[in-house]
Protein backbone atom coordinates (compact mmCIF):
# COMPACT_ATOMS: atom_id res chain seq x y z
CA UNK A 1 0.00 0.00 0.00
CA UNK A 2 1.45 3.27 -0.85
CA UNK A 3 1.64 6.53 1.51
CA UNK A 4 -1.01 8.96 1.07
CA UNK A 5 -0.29 12.35 -1.11
CA UNK A 6 -0.56 15.75 -0.01
CA UNK A 7 -4.10 16.96 -0.86
CA UNK A 8 -5.94 13.69 -0.20
CA UNK A 9 -8.78 13.54 -2.68
CA UNK A 10 -12.64 14.29 -2.67
CA UNK A 11 -13.88 11.52 -0.59
CA UNK A 12 -10.97 10.78 1.72
CA UNK A 13 -10.87 7.11 3.11
CA UNK A 14 -10.40 7.34 7.07
CA UNK A 15 -11.31 10.75 7.22
CA UNK A 16 -13.55 10.59 11.02
CA UNK A 17 -10.19 8.73 12.34
CA UNK A 18 -7.72 11.11 10.95
CA UNK A 19 -10.19 14.38 11.98
CA UNK A 20 -10.01 12.39 15.71
CA UNK A 21 -6.47 11.55 15.76
CA UNK A 22 -5.74 15.04 15.14
CA UNK A 23 -8.05 16.91 17.68
CA UNK A 24 -7.35 14.45 20.52
CA UNK A 25 -3.55 15.18 20.19
CA UNK A 26 -4.57 18.94 20.02
CA UNK A 27 -6.19 19.06 23.12
CA UNK A 28 -3.57 16.79 25.27
CA UNK A 29 -0.92 18.74 23.37
CA UNK A 30 -2.07 21.94 25.31
CA UNK A 31 -2.40 20.76 28.62
CA UNK A 32 0.46 23.49 29.67
CA UNK A 33 -1.38 26.02 27.40
CA UNK A 34 -3.31 27.35 30.51
CA UNK A 35 -0.95 26.98 33.52
CA UNK A 36 0.40 30.59 33.71
CA UNK A 37 -2.86 31.97 33.21
CA UNK A 38 -4.27 29.82 36.19
CA UNK A 39 -1.50 30.66 38.51
CA UNK A 40 -0.91 34.19 36.87
CA UNK A 41 -2.08 35.71 40.59
CA UNK A 42 -0.27 33.17 42.80
CA UNK A 43 2.93 33.91 40.66
CA UNK A 44 2.44 37.23 40.35
CA UNK A 45 2.22 37.54 44.23
CA UNK A 46 4.68 35.28 44.79
CA UNK A 47 7.27 37.15 43.02
CA UNK A 48 6.15 40.28 43.64
CA UNK A 49 5.71 41.51 40.17
CA UNK A 50 3.52 44.04 38.79
CA UNK A 51 1.37 43.20 36.42
CA UNK A 52 2.27 44.91 33.36
CA UNK A 53 5.52 42.11 34.23
CA UNK A 54 2.54 39.24 34.85
CA UNK A 55 1.14 40.42 31.43
CA UNK A 56 4.38 40.23 29.54
CA UNK A 57 5.26 36.66 31.03
CA UNK A 58 2.39 35.74 29.64
CA UNK A 59 2.74 37.93 26.56
CA UNK A 60 6.28 35.81 26.37
CA UNK A 61 4.40 32.87 25.24
CA UNK A 62 2.76 34.22 22.29
CA UNK A 63 5.56 35.80 21.18
CA UNK A 64 7.43 32.40 21.19
CA UNK A 65 4.96 30.87 18.76
CA UNK A 66 5.32 34.29 16.61
CA UNK A 67 9.00 33.63 16.03
CA UNK A 68 8.69 29.65 15.13
CA UNK A 69 5.74 29.93 13.56
CA UNK A 70 6.38 31.45 10.37
CA UNK A 71 9.53 29.21 9.69
CA UNK A 72 7.74 25.81 11.07
CA UNK A 73 4.33 26.41 8.77
CA UNK A 74 5.54 27.40 5.87
CA UNK A 75 8.22 24.68 5.95
CA UNK A 76 5.06 22.25 5.84
CA UNK A 77 4.99 23.53 1.71
CA UNK A 78 8.34 21.12 1.45
CA UNK A 79 8.28 18.81 4.16
CA UNK A 80 5.36 16.60 6.24
CA UNK A 81 3.46 18.54 8.67
CA UNK A 82 3.80 15.14 10.97
CA UNK A 83 6.99 15.28 11.58
CA UNK A 84 7.66 19.12 12.19
CA UNK A 85 4.12 18.10 14.82
CA UNK A 86 5.77 15.29 16.83
CA UNK A 87 9.19 17.41 17.25
CA UNK A 88 6.99 20.50 18.78
CA UNK A 89 4.95 18.20 20.65
CA UNK A 90 8.77 17.44 22.53
CA UNK A 91 9.52 20.56 22.82
CA UNK A 92 6.29 22.03 24.57
CA UNK A 93 6.48 18.94 26.86
CA UNK A 94 10.21 19.90 27.85
CA UNK A 95 9.35 23.64 28.34
CA UNK A 96 6.95 22.87 30.92
CA UNK A 97 9.04 20.81 32.61
CA UNK A 98 12.05 24.04 32.83
CA UNK A 99 9.09 25.81 34.38
CA UNK A 100 8.67 23.41 37.14
CA UNK A 101 12.16 23.35 38.04
CA UNK A 102 13.70 26.74 36.41
CA UNK A 103 11.37 29.30 36.75
CA UNK A 104 11.69 31.85 39.21
CA UNK A 105 10.63 35.73 38.56
CA UNK A 106 10.19 37.19 35.21
CA UNK A 107 13.17 36.61 32.66
CA UNK A 108 13.49 32.66 32.99
CA UNK A 109 9.22 32.77 33.25
CA UNK A 110 9.12 34.84 30.06
CA UNK A 111 11.77 32.72 28.41
CA UNK A 112 10.59 29.01 29.31
CA UNK A 113 6.75 30.42 27.97
CA UNK A 114 8.10 31.62 25.19
CA UNK A 115 9.70 28.24 24.63
CA UNK A 116 6.27 26.84 25.00
CA UNK A 117 4.79 29.34 22.68
CA UNK A 118 7.07 27.98 20.07
CA UNK A 119 6.43 24.20 21.03
CA UNK A 120 2.35 25.26 20.12
CA UNK A 121 3.94 26.99 17.01
CA UNK A 122 4.47 23.66 16.21
CA UNK A 123 1.61 21.65 16.69
CA UNK A 124 -1.58 24.22 16.01
CA UNK A 125 -1.00 24.98 12.27
CA UNK A 126 1.37 22.46 11.58
CA UNK A 127 -1.49 20.18 12.81
CA UNK A 128 -3.85 21.86 10.66
CA UNK A 129 -1.87 21.28 8.11
CA UNK A 130 -1.51 17.78 8.49
CA UNK A 131 -5.38 17.29 8.28
CA UNK A 132 -5.97 19.22 5.06
CA UNK A 133 -2.94 17.48 3.36
CA UNK A 134 -4.96 14.00 4.17
CA UNK A 135 -8.53 15.09 4.23
CA UNK A 136 -9.88 17.28 1.17
CA UNK A 137 -13.59 17.09 -0.22
CA UNK A 138 -16.45 19.26 0.64
CA UNK A 139 -16.41 18.77 4.23
CA UNK A 140 -12.77 19.86 4.78
CA UNK A 141 -14.39 23.69 5.82
CA UNK A 142 -16.56 21.50 8.70
CA UNK A 143 -13.41 19.51 9.51
CA UNK A 144 -11.18 22.46 10.20
CA UNK A 145 -13.96 24.05 12.51
CA UNK A 146 -13.73 20.61 14.19
CA UNK A 147 -9.78 21.04 14.78
CA UNK A 148 -9.93 24.79 15.40
CA UNK A 149 -12.63 24.41 18.26
CA UNK A 150 -10.30 21.95 19.89
CA UNK A 151 -8.46 24.47 20.56
CA UNK A 152 -11.23 25.18 23.27
CA UNK A 153 -11.08 21.56 24.67
CA UNK A 154 -7.52 22.20 24.97
CA UNK A 155 -7.82 25.64 26.93
CA UNK A 156 -10.24 23.85 28.99
CA UNK A 157 -8.39 20.74 30.10
CA UNK A 158 -5.75 22.99 31.02
CA UNK A 159 -7.68 25.10 32.86
CA UNK A 160 -9.47 21.97 34.70
CA UNK A 161 -6.12 20.70 34.78
CA UNK A 162 -3.75 23.02 36.20
CA UNK A 163 -6.72 24.18 39.10
CA UNK A 164 -7.34 20.84 40.63
CA UNK A 165 -3.27 20.25 40.94
CA UNK A 166 -2.97 23.48 42.33
CA UNK A 167 -5.14 22.50 44.94
CA UNK A 168 -2.97 19.35 46.09
CA UNK A 169 0.39 20.01 44.81
CA UNK A 170 3.08 22.99 44.62
CA UNK A 171 2.82 25.20 41.27
CA UNK A 172 5.72 24.01 40.33
CA UNK A 173 4.99 20.04 40.25
CA UNK A 174 1.64 20.89 38.69
CA UNK A 175 3.51 22.58 35.67
CA UNK A 176 5.81 19.29 35.65
CA UNK A 177 2.66 16.67 35.74
CA UNK A 178 1.32 19.03 32.74
CA UNK A 179 3.90 18.74 30.42
CA UNK A 180 2.71 14.81 30.51
CA UNK A 181 0.11 15.75 27.83
CA UNK A 182 2.16 17.35 24.49
CA UNK A 183 4.65 13.56 25.21
CA UNK A 184 1.59 11.98 25.02
CA UNK A 185 0.22 13.62 21.82
CA UNK A 186 3.14 13.33 20.24
CA UNK A 187 3.31 9.32 20.55
CA UNK A 188 -0.14 9.50 19.47
CA UNK A 189 0.70 10.93 16.27
CA UNK A 190 4.15 8.90 15.01
CA UNK A 191 2.07 5.87 15.78
CA UNK A 192 -1.58 6.79 14.11
CA UNK A 193 -1.13 9.43 11.48
CA UNK A 194 0.97 8.14 8.32
CA UNK A 195 3.52 9.39 6.52
CA UNK A 196 3.32 11.22 3.47
CA UNK A 197 4.45 10.43 0.06
CA UNK A 198 7.31 12.82 -1.37
CA UNK A 199 6.09 16.61 -1.59
CA UNK A 200 6.63 18.56 -4.93
CA UNK A 201 8.91 21.48 -3.73
CA UNK A 202 7.03 24.79 -4.52
CA UNK A 203 8.27 26.94 -6.79
CA UNK A 204 9.68 30.69 -5.43
CA UNK A 205 11.90 31.14 -2.46
CA UNK A 206 11.79 29.50 0.86
CA UNK A 207 11.15 30.58 3.97
CA UNK A 208 9.92 33.66 5.87
CA UNK A 209 10.04 36.18 2.52
CA UNK A 210 8.10 33.76 0.40
CA UNK A 211 5.46 33.58 3.47
CA UNK A 212 4.80 37.28 3.74
CA UNK A 213 4.26 37.65 0.03
CA UNK A 214 0.91 35.48 -0.04
CA UNK A 215 -0.66 39.26 1.20
CA UNK A 216 -0.06 40.40 -2.02
CA UNK A 217 -3.57 38.65 -2.12
CA UNK A 218 -6.11 40.90 -0.81
CA UNK A 219 -8.42 37.77 0.27
CA UNK A 220 -5.51 36.36 2.48
CA UNK A 221 -4.40 40.35 3.71
CA UNK A 222 -8.23 40.63 4.75
CA UNK A 223 -8.12 37.22 6.73
CA UNK A 224 -4.86 37.78 8.30
CA UNK A 225 -5.85 41.27 9.75
CA UNK A 226 -9.13 40.26 11.29
CA UNK A 227 -7.35 36.76 12.86
CA UNK A 228 -4.88 39.63 14.38
CA UNK A 229 -7.96 41.71 16.22
CA UNK A 230 -9.37 38.25 16.92
CA UNK A 231 -6.66 37.01 18.85
CA UNK A 232 -5.74 39.99 20.68
CA UNK A 233 -9.01 39.84 22.13
CA UNK A 234 -8.92 36.21 22.47
CA UNK A 235 -5.83 35.55 23.89
CA UNK A 236 -5.77 38.75 26.57
CA UNK A 237 -9.18 37.71 27.99
CA UNK A 238 -7.79 33.97 28.09
CA UNK A 239 -4.65 35.53 29.62
CA UNK A 240 -6.30 37.52 32.41
CA UNK A 241 -9.90 35.85 33.14
CA UNK A 242 -8.97 33.81 35.99
CA UNK A 243 -7.73 36.66 37.61
CA UNK A 244 -10.42 39.09 36.95
CA UNK A 245 -12.86 36.10 38.24
CA UNK A 246 -10.99 36.12 41.84
CA UNK A 247 -10.81 39.51 41.75
CA UNK A 248 -14.80 39.94 40.92
CA UNK A 249 -15.15 37.36 43.78
CA UNK A 250 -13.54 38.96 46.08
CA UNK A 251 -15.56 42.02 45.07
CA UNK A 252 -19.19 40.74 45.14
CA UNK A 253 -21.29 40.61 48.63
CA UNK A 254 -23.86 38.42 46.88
CA UNK A 255 -23.53 35.09 48.40
CA UNK A 256 -20.60 32.26 47.91
CA UNK A 257 -19.64 31.05 44.46
CA UNK A 258 -20.37 27.64 43.37
CA UNK A 259 -17.85 27.23 41.44
CA UNK A 260 -14.10 27.88 41.59
CA UNK A 261 -12.06 30.15 39.51
CA UNK A 262 -10.35 28.06 37.06
CA UNK A 263 -13.61 26.04 36.77
CA UNK A 264 -15.81 28.80 35.48
CA UNK A 265 -12.97 29.99 33.29
CA UNK A 266 -13.16 26.51 31.48
CA UNK A 267 -16.75 26.07 31.75
CA UNK A 268 -16.86 29.22 29.69
CA UNK A 269 -13.76 28.25 27.17
CA UNK A 270 -15.65 25.20 26.93
CA UNK A 271 -18.86 27.06 25.29
CA UNK A 272 -16.43 27.97 22.56
CA UNK A 273 -16.20 24.74 21.16
CA UNK A 274 -19.65 24.65 20.29
CA UNK A 275 -20.05 28.06 19.35
CA UNK A 276 -17.21 28.13 16.72
CA UNK A 277 -18.12 25.20 14.82
CA UNK A 278 -22.24 26.77 14.55
CA UNK A 279 -20.15 30.04 13.49
CA UNK A 280 -18.53 28.27 11.10
CA UNK A 281 -21.86 26.65 9.78
CA UNK A 282 -23.57 30.05 9.74
CA UNK A 283 -20.78 32.56 8.31
CA UNK A 284 -20.81 29.37 5.09
CA UNK A 285 -24.91 29.78 4.91
CA UNK A 286 -24.99 34.11 5.02
CA UNK A 287 -21.53 34.33 3.63
CA UNK A 288 -18.21 35.38 5.83
CA UNK A 289 -18.32 38.98 4.06
CA UNK A 290 -21.42 39.69 6.00
CA UNK A 291 -21.05 37.42 8.95
CA UNK A 292 -17.95 38.22 10.47
CA UNK A 293 -18.00 42.15 10.86
CA UNK A 294 -21.15 41.78 13.00
CA UNK A 295 -19.80 39.17 15.09
CA UNK A 296 -16.43 41.30 15.86
CA UNK A 297 -18.43 44.77 16.16
CA UNK A 298 -20.64 42.71 19.42
CA UNK A 299 -17.31 41.53 21.02
CA UNK A 300 -16.13 44.26 20.80
CA UNK A 301 -19.13 45.68 22.66
CA UNK A 302 -19.26 43.47 25.01
CA UNK A 303 -15.72 43.36 26.21
CA UNK A 304 -16.63 47.12 28.03
CA UNK A 305 -19.52 45.22 29.63
CA UNK A 306 -17.77 42.00 30.54
CA UNK A 307 -14.76 44.46 32.31
CA UNK A 308 -17.24 46.75 34.03
CA UNK A 309 -19.26 43.52 35.38
CA UNK A 310 -16.94 42.67 38.76
CA UNK A 311 -18.91 44.17 41.04
CA UNK A 312 -22.18 42.44 39.79
CA UNK A 313 -23.73 39.74 42.04
CA UNK A 314 -20.85 36.79 40.94
CA UNK A 315 -23.45 34.49 38.77
CA UNK A 316 -24.48 38.13 36.47
CA UNK A 317 -20.74 38.44 36.04
CA UNK A 318 -20.24 34.76 35.13
CA UNK A 319 -23.16 35.17 32.69
CA UNK A 320 -21.93 38.52 30.98
CA UNK A 321 -18.36 37.16 30.94
CA UNK A 322 -19.74 34.16 29.05
CA UNK A 323 -21.62 35.82 26.35
CA UNK A 324 -18.50 37.89 25.75
CA UNK A 325 -16.08 34.84 25.54
CA UNK A 326 -19.09 33.42 22.90
CA UNK A 327 -18.64 36.62 20.65
CA UNK A 328 -15.22 36.20 21.04
CA UNK A 329 -15.47 32.63 19.88
CA UNK A 330 -18.36 32.76 17.14
CA UNK A 331 -15.96 33.62 14.38
CA UNK A 332 -12.58 31.89 15.07
CA UNK A 333 -13.64 28.75 13.05
CA UNK A 334 -15.15 30.91 10.40
CA UNK A 335 -12.03 32.90 9.84
CA UNK A 336 -9.51 29.60 9.41
CA UNK A 337 -11.60 27.93 7.01
CA UNK A 338 -11.97 30.76 5.22
CA UNK A 339 -8.22 31.31 4.68
CA UNK A 340 -7.77 27.69 3.84
CA UNK A 341 -10.51 28.02 1.15
CA UNK A 342 -9.05 30.89 -0.09
CA UNK A 343 -5.06 30.26 -0.71
CA UNK A 344 -4.24 27.65 -2.92
CA UNK A 345 -3.21 24.86 -1.85
CA UNK A 346 1.03 25.30 -3.28
CA UNK A 347 1.11 28.46 -1.17
CA UNK A 348 -1.16 27.25 1.76
CA UNK A 349 1.17 26.51 4.66
CA UNK A 350 2.83 29.72 3.87
CA UNK A 351 -0.12 31.58 4.29
CA UNK A 352 -1.16 29.63 7.61
CA UNK A 353 2.50 30.66 8.67
CA UNK A 354 1.49 34.38 7.91
CA UNK A 355 -1.91 33.94 9.46
CA UNK A 356 -0.60 32.26 12.74
CA UNK A 357 2.55 35.43 12.93
CA UNK A 358 -0.05 38.26 12.62
CA UNK A 359 -2.63 36.25 14.96
CA UNK A 360 -0.05 35.27 17.67
CA UNK A 361 1.90 37.98 17.30
CA UNK A 362 -1.14 40.25 18.64
CA UNK A 363 -1.63 37.53 21.73
CA UNK A 364 1.55 38.77 22.73
CA UNK A 365 0.75 42.36 22.97
CA UNK A 366 -2.62 41.77 24.27
CA UNK A 367 -1.70 40.84 27.91
CA UNK A 368 1.05 43.19 28.37
CA UNK A 369 -1.15 46.02 26.97
CA UNK A 370 -4.20 44.23 29.33
CA UNK A 371 -1.63 44.56 32.49
CA UNK A 372 -0.40 47.97 31.51
CA UNK A 373 -3.70 49.09 31.33
CA UNK A 374 -4.77 47.85 34.24
CA UNK A 375 -1.22 49.16 36.27
CA UNK A 376 -1.74 52.67 35.19
CA UNK A 377 -5.38 53.32 35.24
CA UNK A 378 -6.04 52.46 38.94
CA UNK A 379 -4.43 48.56 39.99
CA UNK A 380 -4.84 45.14 40.51
CA UNK A 381 -7.81 46.23 43.22
CA UNK A 382 -9.65 48.56 41.54
CA UNK A 383 -12.82 47.82 39.47
CA UNK A 384 -12.97 51.38 37.54
CA UNK A 385 -9.22 49.99 35.72
CA UNK A 386 -10.42 46.33 35.53
CA UNK A 387 -12.98 47.73 32.80
CA UNK A 388 -10.80 49.98 30.76
CA UNK A 389 -8.20 46.91 30.98
CA UNK A 390 -10.98 44.48 29.22
CA UNK A 391 -12.32 47.43 27.00
CA UNK A 392 -8.38 47.92 25.41
CA UNK A 393 -9.01 43.96 23.82
CA UNK A 394 -12.41 44.81 22.15
CA UNK A 395 -11.12 48.15 20.27
CA UNK A 396 -9.28 46.72 17.49
CA UNK A 397 -12.43 44.86 16.67
CA UNK A 398 -14.74 47.64 16.91
CA UNK A 399 -11.98 49.47 14.27
CA UNK A 400 -12.37 46.55 11.81
CA UNK A 401 -15.49 45.23 12.05
CA UNK A 402 -16.77 48.69 11.70
CA UNK A 403 -15.35 49.50 8.36
CA UNK A 404 -16.11 45.95 7.47
CA UNK A 405 -19.42 46.13 7.91
CA UNK A 406 -19.71 49.36 6.47
CA UNK A 407 -18.23 48.14 3.37
CA UNK A 408 -20.86 45.34 3.49
CA UNK A 409 -23.81 47.73 3.40
CA UNK A 410 -22.70 49.97 0.90
CA UNK A 411 -21.98 46.88 -1.38
CA UNK A 412 -25.92 46.08 -0.75
CA UNK A 413 -26.67 49.31 -1.53
CA UNK A 414 -25.17 49.43 -5.01
CA UNK A 415 -26.33 46.59 -6.01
Amino acid sequence: MTNPTPGGSASTPGAFRIVGLMCLAEALGMTGFAAYPAFLTLLRDTWGISNSEAGFIGGAYFAGYMTAVPFLSALTDRIDARRIYIGSCLIAALSNLGFAFMAQGVVSAALLQALAGAGLGGTYMPGLKALTDRVAGPRQSRYISFYTATFGVGTSLSLLLAGWLGRVVPWHSAFGMLAAGPAVAAILVFCGLRPLGPIAPSAGRPGLLRSFAVLREQAVLGYVLRYAVHCFELFGLRSWMVAFILFAYGSTRAGHPVLGATEAAALINFLGIPVSILGNETAMHLGRARYIPWVMMASGLLSWAAGFSSTWPWWGMLVVLAFYFIAVMSDSAALTAGLVETTPLHVRGAAMAVYSFAGFGAGFLAPLVFGTVLDVSGGKADSFAWGLAFGSLGIGCLVVSGGGALLSWSHRKIK
